[in-house]
């Protein structure tokens, strides 16, 4: 049941994001912002890319995620020779029947880590399109949905490097959220050290929430309140970086609704039952900034997030 926003409680949903939050702390040193960013993907039903170098951390924050929620987690590890059916299934011949009957991809689960999306196909990226977009994928012109949630967790690598393929538009577009996990500090790095002297703590560790309590906490996000000047300064915000001179091609409509989402996340994540126009302004570079195409083709991610801040710079912030 979809809770009214007079029976919302601030206080009941933020000790539940709590739990999870230091359920991925235990197994995750030193990444506070980036555990909050893929809470906030979580929370708002939207998706997360996470950008960096082998071996800081990615795919075990993903399966602490899977582990914390009780969900049904697979990881894809995407190749140049991986095929779309790789990805979402296909129809398989059974002789018993007679007949073909669909078998499932990996897709069909909650949490999916697509581990180095980049350095498969273009063609194969886009396997992922429809599930991310809609929750479903067709085959063979029939129809399977997936059950929630749903929550793609992709990792890419620089694309400097060797024997990767750049996310086309509509793929980036798809992404609610696009963040660093950066290394660890030294104090952090000491203590994956010792967290991991006997063994490896994601072997022990425990659900804090069910499912159905992520849908709920998804559901209840959704009530969050906007007031109406919040509402327009955060599309004031994403329509000026489709005029913006260093930007040939500026945030979509969806980007807008994800941002309005994402806000109400980390409203909800802070025990308000309101927007704040600050909540827009903190998250306005990681939802926004993976999305532009500037006319400087080689520009980097922080090139863009630098048009970004620009812009919460020179957009009047309403009170």
């Amino acid at each position: 049941m979809t809770p009214s926003p007079s029976s919302f409680d601030p206080g009941s949903c933020q000790m539940k994001v709590a739990q999870l939050r230091h359920n991925l702390h235990r197994i995750v040193k030193g990444k506070d912002e980036p555990i909050d960013l893929l809470l906030i993907a979580l929370l708002a039903g939207g998706h997360a890319l996470l950008e960096d170098v082998p071996g800081v951390g990615k795919t075990t924050l993903a399966k602490a995620l899977a582990s914390s929620i009780d969900a049904a987690f697979q990881r894809i590890q995407f190749t140049p020779d991986l095929l779309p059916a790789d990805v979402t299934g296909c129809p398989m011949f059974s002789p018993v029947k007679s007949e073909f009957i669909f078998r499932p991809g990996p897709v069909f689960c909650n949490i999916l880590l697509a581990d180095e999306i980049n350095r498969a196909s273009p063609r194969t990226q886009a396997a992922l399109l429809e599930a991310m977009s809609e929750a479903q994928v067709t085959v063979a012109g029939e129809r399977h949905r997936l059950h929630p949630p749903f929550l793609v967790i992709a990792t890419q690598n620089p694309v400097e490097f060797h024997g990767t393929f750049p996310l086309p538009e509509a793929q980036m577009d798809r992404f609610a959220l696009q963040f660093k996990m950066d290394y660890p500090d030294f104090d952090a790095e000491l203590e994956i050290l010792t967290s991991r002297r006997d063994s490896d703590p994601l072997e022990n560790l425990g659900p804090v929430l069910t499912r159905a309590d992520v849908i709920a906490l998804q559901e209840t996000t959704r009530q969050i309140h906007v007031e109406d000047s919040a509402s327009r300064y955060l599309t004031n915000l994403v329509r000026a970086t489709r005029t913006h001179a260093q930007v040939r091609l500026g945030a979509s409509p969806r980007a807008t609704l994800m941002l309005y989402r994402c806000a109400q996340a980390q409203a909800l994540m802070l025990g308000r039952g309101h927007v704040l126009p600050d909540d827009i302004r903190r998250l306005a570079p990681a939802v926004l900034a993976h999305r532009l195409i500037l006319k400087n083709q080689g520009a980097s991610s922080s090139q863009k997030i630098l048009v970004i801040n620009e812009l919460l710079e020179s957009i009047p912030v309403p009170h």
